[in-house]
């Protein structure tokens, strides 16, 4: 059947046309707008929340005192070795002794040094003894009397020659004896009078002198001796030994090479590694707990008690292959609350609470 339509009919016609079109379009804008809101509530439903109150970081735990690497100031072997892993010690107790026979042998010859040097300044103080000042004027009165005796032959025998009696040879014989007597009288004279006389000033300040040199060498014997001797620094618990009796080490600066590492135990402390985003946010005093895969859920408190000055690179590091070293930190010192027992160089997780 054919259709006729009049103008008014096909504008009609034309106006519904457009009209569902254009409702069409608006009911897929709406529903696009709906998809694209759905999408970002899901995205925004998947990312963790962010907590602004609180700094995460890694941290290690160690002693109040820190690691201390005990060592020697001198090369050797070990003749013993005396504490072990876990005792307790006291600043000043023997840890472990080097092989020292020579040392020992250094500081006896340089006492037997003080001692004669120490005798010669005595002798130079006090002078000669009365037997010894007794001696030596028995002895010139001795010379005088040869003296006497070979002056008085000479000038009889000088007599004689002039009258004619004796030879020439003869007199000088006796003139020789008489000089040589002469000779030995002045000697002894001077040997009385050096040993008679008050010792000089430059004397009793050379054997002073001597005595100090002496008193300095054994001071210095003495000093290398004890440093064959490893003490405790301080009190504190051994944490770790590293070598044994009979074992061989270094002095080396530039690779040290510790006996034992201690540390004082008595109170722990964690070493944080804050990330550099979130150093604005961190200050001492602020209150921390700690956590442990060791411990489950359990939390370990304590405050901040020091907050670097620079940044550095992390400290803590999970041995990770794809880890990134480069990363900068800021280092944060935690003091745990008195009671808390960990395991020194633990790693744990640090939470800083940066508003109650």
């Amino acid at each position: 059947m054919k259709l006729n339509l009049n103008k008014t009919q096909m504008v009609v016609a034309s106006a519904i046309l457009i009209a569902i079109v254009l409702g069409a379009a608006f009911l897929h804008h709406r529903a696009a707008q709906a998809v694209v809101a759905a999408a970002s509530a899901a995205s925004a439903t998947n990312e963790a929340p962010i907590n602004k109150a609180v700094i995460a970081g890694p941290g290690l735990v160690e002693p109040n005192s820190e690691d201390v690497q005990v060592g020697s100031e001198l090369a050797g072997k070990l003749k013993q070795v005396l504490a072990e892993e876990g005792d307790v010690v006291k600043k000043g107790q023997v840890l472990a002794i080097l092989v020292n026979d020579d040392y020992a042998a250094q500081v006896e010859s340089s006492r037997a040094q003080v001692h004669q040097a120490e005798a010669a300044y005595q002798r130079i103080l006090n002078g000669s003894r009365a037997q010894e000042r007794g001696e030596s004027a028995a002895a010139m009165r001795q010379a005088e009397a040869v003296e006497a005796s070979a002056r008085a032959d000479w000038e009889r025998r000088q007599k004689l020659f002039d009258a004619g009696v004796i030879s020439r040879e003869e007199l000088d014989h006796y003139h020789r004896d008489f000089n040589i007597a002469e000779e030995q009288f002045e000697a002894s004279q001077q040997h009385f009078h050096l040993i008679d006389d008050r010792q000089r000033d430059e004397d009793i300040a050379s054997a002073k002198a001597q005595l100090e040199n002496a008193h300095a060498q054994l001071d210095a014997s003495q000093a290398i001796y004890a440093k064959t001797f490893m003490r405790a620094p301080f009190d504190g618990t051994i944490l770790r030994k590293h070598h044994r009796t009979g074992e061989s080490i270094t002095n080396s600066s530039v690779t040290p090479d510790p006996v034992f590492t201690m540390g004082d135990i008595g109170g722990l402390r964690v070493r944080v590694d804050v990330d550099e985003t979130d150093v604005g946010r961190v200050a001492n005093g602020q209150r921390v707990y700690c956590t442990a895969n060791a411990y489950g859920n359990q939390k370990f408190w304590g405050h901040v008690i020091r907050v670097a000055g620079q940044l550095g690179h992390k400290n803590v590091r999970t041995d990770e292959p794809n880890e990134k070293t480069d990363t900068k930190i800021l280092e944060t010192l935690v003091q745990l609350d008195p009671g808390v027992h960990l395991p020194v160089g633990l790693r744990v997780d640090a939470y800083i609470q940066t508003a109650q």
